[in-house]
């Protein structure tokens, strides 16, 4: 059974809804005037005092493939890479832990991956760093010197890229794995030594017909996560 195609977001309710952390892309690329368009919108994301500390590098065609090879090339050699943030808990806790591992154990039985199969889980965890063959790859920084604020400003953009894509028909996976091999990313893209990685973006059309894109993850109730106060 293949998934339907992913028409274009009409408004703001439906471009949210319909957002996804999407797995596998067709080859089709995204002309560069969309490109700059989406990061023209999402450029309008808040931030403290306005000071917009995101930056972001954008890959297509050869520079797309120098990178990924430069990373997997690490990846299949036994380099795991270095993580210069915290991005997960040290320790897991419920209920974070249930919700963690609903979503890893519920990719995996999509694809056909049964609990044990390292080879299979590694194999797939490799495709985060081809952008899962998407067209289009973006790698987000910031200054190493600015605080949490900046960070939380930056998840906002990252957020408003992910739903103004999905107004152009396209489709997005935010991938944190990228940081891991910031220094392979610092030389390719030759970004300056006073940046931090925060992750990447595989943006393009969504492949309608590979399992990975079939798994959706739940979302808990309103009523489980908020109080309201008259």
């Amino acid at each position: 059974m293949n998934c339907p195609e992913r028409p274009e977001a009409r408004t703001a309710a439906e471009a949210i809804t319909s957002r996804r952390s999407v797995r596998a892309f067709l080859p089709e690329p995204v002309p560069r005037e969309t490109l700059r368009r989406i990061l023209e919108i999402a450029g309008r994301a808040p931030s403290g005092s306005n000071i917009q500390p995101w930056h972001v590098d954008v890959l297509t065609g050869p520079a797309l493939d120098r990178l990924t090879t430069a990373i997997t090339d690490r990846f299949d050699a036994g380099d795991a890479g270095e993580e210069t943030y915290q991005y997960y808990p040290t320790l897991w806790r419920e209920p974070y832990l249930a919700r963690r591992r609903e979503t890893g154990w519920g990719l995996y039985s999509t694809l056909g991956i049964a609990r044990g199969d390292a080879a299979r889980m590694r194999a797939q965890h490799r495709r985060n760093f081809l952008f899962f063959d998407a067209p289009v790859g973006l790698i987000f920084s910031i200054d190493r010197d600015l605080p949490i604020g900046s960070w939380l400003d930056t998840g906002m953009f990252l957020q408003s890229i992910m739903i103004a894509a999905r107004g152009f028909g396209l489709d997005t996976c935010p991938q944190q794995a990228f940081a891991a091999y910031h220094q392979t990313i610092r030389e390719v893209l030759a970004l300056p030594d006073d940046r931090t990685v925060i992750c990447g973006m595989a943006m393009g059309h969504a492949d309608p017909s590979d399992p990975a894109n079939r798994f959706e993850t739940g979302r808990r109730a309103v009523e489980d996560y908020t109080r309201f106060h008259d």
